[in-house]
């Protein structure tokens, strides 16, 4: 490990320890710990210090009345709605189509889940909006007339909190699902209109024993997305590796 980053390491493992989880113990999270978790994403850097970020909390009765108003709507319409947002191509191309399959056939061969099952295949997306169990649900929101640069602040707190999360103990599962269903969201949180809702996460303990936490996804080696223009590693970086 380089001499640099070497007294960092809690930080790194807390990064790469991060993980989605799919299934979540029935044992609460203490709201001190949420409320500390979310004042260190706080932290995040944001255009101007604009920090526009907003995060809805949800616990107890107030999260399974979320889950039972979507699961409402989503049962009495023949298809999911649109986001307000575009946050998946309208056509898929490579290298990212194979990567999305990849992690498709993974999941779904772990649950059981046949091509072709719609049923199980809808049963298992409607866990989506149940946070998968997780004690906490977030859902987090911003204002739609800012540019498309508050977008990236809150993609960064959110890092923060999953990584702040990973390294107090606890899993998540970011999910833009909820993206899908920003009318209820709205409707349900009492949101002013200019509130733009951009996805749902899950928190809370993982459940150690649950298939579906099994899964593990790949990443890409370094070559394939990083470039470096100008300067040399060092003859101590070279012997070394994180």
């Amino acid at each position: 490990m380089s001499e640099l980053i070497k007294d960092q390491h809690p930080v790194l493992a807390a990064i790469t320890g991060r993980r989605s989880v799919r299934a979540f113990l029935d044992k609460p999270v203490p709201r001190e710990a949420v409320e500390e978790i979310l004042a260190a994403a706080s932290h995040a850097p944001s255009g101007n210090n604009t920090q526009p970020w907003r995060v809805h909390v949800l616990q107890g009765a107030a999260k399974d009345s979320l889950t039972a108003a979507i699961m409402a709507v989503r049962h009495a319409r023949e298809q999911e709605p649109p986001a307000e947002y575009p946050y998946y191509p309208e056509a898929w191309f490579e290298p990212y189509l194979a990567r999305r399959r990849a992690i498709g056939w993974q999941l779904y061969g772990l649950l059981g889940i046949g091509k072709g099952d719609r049923q199980a295949a809808q049963a298992w997306h409607d866990q989506n909006f149940r946070f998968f169990g997780a004690p906490v649900g977030l859902i987090f929101t911003v204002d739609r007339r800012l540019g498309l640069g508050a977008y990236l602040d809150v993609g960064m707190f959110m890092q923060n909190i999953m990584t702040a999360a990973r390294g107090c103990g606890l899993d998540t599962c970011a999910q833009a699902a909820f993206a899908a269903y920003h009318d209820v969201i709205r409707h349900e949180l009492q949101l002013p209109s200019e509130e733009l809702v951009l996805c749902g996460m899950a928190l809370g303990w993982a459940d150690p024993d649950a298939l579906v936490n099994r899964l593990s996804t790949d990443r890409e080696p370094l070559e394939t997305y990083a470039s470096f223009v100008g300067g040399a590693r060092s003859s101590a970086s070279k012997e070394t590796s994180i």
